[in-house]
C-alpha cells in the first residue's frame, strides 16, 4: 500500500457503507489532498470527507453563504465548479445545505466514513446519488 493511501495504522480508508473508499472526481481533482478521494486528513479543519455531486442549486446556495465554488482560483489550484461536477465537501456546510433543502446528492461510496460522527446515515441514504434521476441544473 502507497503512503497516500491509508490511515496511520496502514489500514485502507473506509467509506460510510463500511467498504474501502472509493475516489470522489479527478475532473476536476476534488479532496484536501487533491488526489480525487474524499478522506479524513490530519490538518484539514473543514473536514473534506463527503463526496458530493454538485447542483446550480447548492453552487448558487454556497456563494451565497460566502464560499464560492463557482469562480476559478487559481492560486489555490481551484478551477472552479460547474453543476454535475463531483466535489469533497464539509460535511457541516452539507448539513447546513440539507437543513435548507438544497443538500446535493451524496456518492456513499466515496464518502469517508468520518462524516458518520456528524450525519446520521438514514439521511445520507436519502440524498444518495441516483445517476439515472440526477439533474444538475444550470447557472444561467
Amino acid at each position: 500500500m502507497s503512503s497516500d493511501h491509508g490511515g496511520a495504522d496502514g489500514t485502507a480508508d473506509r467509506n460510510v457503507l463500511g467498504g474501502e473508499l472509493a475516489p470522489c472526481g479527478r475532473d476536476p481533482t476534488t479532496g484536501y489532498l487533491r488526489d480525487g478521494h474524499c478522506r479524513d486528513v490530519d490538518g484539514d479543519a473543514g473536514e473534506h470527507t463527503l463526496c458530493a455531486v454538485v447542483t446550480a442549486e447548492f453552487l448558487r446556495y454556497s456563494r451565497d453563504r460566502g464560499n464560492d465554488l463557482i469562480t476559478p482560483r487559481p492560486e489555490f489550484e481551484f478551477p472552479g465548479l460547474e453543476p454535475g461536477d463531483r466535489w469533497c465537501l464539509c460535511g457541516g456546510r452539507w448539513l447546513e445545505a440539507a437543513e435548507a433543502g438544497v443538500a446535493p446528492p451524496v456518492v456513499l461510496e466515496a464518502t469517508d466514513e468520518s462524516v458518520l460522527r456528524a450525519v446520521d446515515p438514514d439521511r445520507l441514504r436519502e440524498h444518495e446519488f441516483d445517476p439515472a434521476a440526477f439533474d444538475p441544473g444550470t447557472l444561467d
